[in-house]
């Protein structure tokens, strides 16, 4: 059985938008081997509407020689969780209403670990339902004062174990949670 496994960037005080700010930390060997070590044990994609339509332009137009993740993006099955995409329009893709059980069933049927990268909704989703096997938060050393945040205000407490944590050269510390023991 397989493992979601949420890959997000945000910044000290948890926003976690477009991450236009991460360009301002180059990345560091340990940070490139550290996520391709995520999509390396992937067997499929999880996101989001959102993010899919963002990544479809971004990674189709790359190729292995501009970046080594871009078979993973491009060729891996992508399963879109969206109530209002009916055609999805990059790589293998299969869209799929927000069903925690379905979702959970995914791990079953998946060779490998579903990666999920950005998919806010998508995320907070997950962690509401309990169906986070390991959050990797890559948190850049700045603080926005602006959302989206990954738990935004108002939302019930979600308890975490800390698996690991890795600070960087760059100043980027990435820290992996899993479901608090309980």
């Amino acid at each position: 059985m397989g493992k979601i496994k949420v890959h997000e960037f945000t910044t000290v005080d948890g926003s976690v938008g477009v991450p236009m700010w991460t360009a301002a930390y180059p990345w560091t060997d340990a940070q490139v081997e550290d996520t391709a070590a995520l999509t390396r044990g992937a067997g499929a994609l999880l996101l989001g509407r959102v993010t899919y339509e963002m990544f479809g332009p971004a990674w189709s137009q790359r190729t292995v020689e501009d970046d080594p993740g871009a078979p993973f993006f491009n060729d891996s099955r992508k399963y879109v969780v969206s109530a209002t995409l009916t055609q999805p329009s990059w790589g293998p893709a299969t869209v799929l209403p927000y069903d925690p059980a379905r979702i959970a069933a995914l791990k079953e049927e998946v060779d490998g670990d579903l990666y999920v990268s950005g998919s806010g909704t998508l995320v907070r989703g997950l962690l509401a339902d309990g169906l986070v096997d390991e959050l990797h938060l890559f948190v850049y050393p700045v603080g926005l004062g602006e959302g989206p945040y990954l738990i935004p205000q108002g939302t019930p407490q979600t308890p975490l174990a800390l698996l690991s944590a890795t600070p960087y050269e760059n100043g980027v510390v990435h820290l992996v949670y899993g479901p608090a023991a309980g």
